[in-house]
């Protein structure tokens, strides 16, 4: 008879272990950015902070586009040990990442688009500038209320002695779906941008 190879069963113990711990290290690169940030909207050097600005959001798009149409399809089909395993690294770097990504990415969008007077636009022009504010507050709301408490319960429920993989396969596939999601707003956001670097 074969092994059940099901994610509560025996077979998955091997891949039970505790994840690793939180790195302070990224806290402390994660402090870095946002103080980079800071600098740059006090400086008043709009290239500088539009460099911060483009950077980040690059790699909060990227970010975003690989977890969601490159990872998560490759995780539906791993099997539940692997799946398990993989998780347990992912989980603590994503959670800083990308929550520094979209603090940084946001925050420094806001402030230059202040300086370069997009909110001062008139309509129908504005419209631009309203569907950008809106994609922000819906990827921030979803990154800091629902992606951020995910990937802590995740990592906190891979640390019990016993964890819940069938709760936690739930809660990883809603998160993938999830950055999906942002990933298709990022690329909406990109339209918008590229209508701004043309001119409204």
């Amino acid at each position: 008879m074969p092994q059940d190879q099901s994610p509560a069963s025996p077979a998955t113990a091997s891949s039970a272990e505790a994840p690793p711990s939180i790195n302070p290290y990224n806290l402390i690169w994660s402090i870095g950015a946002i103080v980079i940030m800071i600098w740059a909207i006090l400086s008043g050097d709009r290239w500088f902070l539009q460099f911060i600005h483009v950077i980040s959001a690059l790699l909060w798009t990227g970010a975003d586009l690989f977890m969601g149409f490159v990872v998560g399809p490759i995780m539906r089909k791993m099997p539940p040990p692997a799946r398990a395993a993989f998780t347990m690294r992912l989980v603590p770097r994503m959670l800083f990442l990308m929550t520094t990504l979209s603090i940084v990415g946001g925050t420094s969008g806001w402030f230059l688009a202040e300086q370069l007077g997009y909110f001062d636009l008139d309509y129908p022009q504005l419209w631009w500038v309203i569907a950008a504010v809106t994609i922000l507050i819906v990827l921030t709301v979803q990154g800091t209320g629902i992606l951020l408490p995910t990937n802590l319960i995740v990592y906190f429920e891979l640390r019990k002695p016993q964890p819940d993989y069938d709760r936690i396969g739930r809660l990883m596939r809603f998160y993938i779906f999830l950055v999906a999601s942002q990933g298709v707003m990022q690329i909406a956001m990109i339209v918008i941008m590229t209508r701004f670097s043309s001119g409204v």
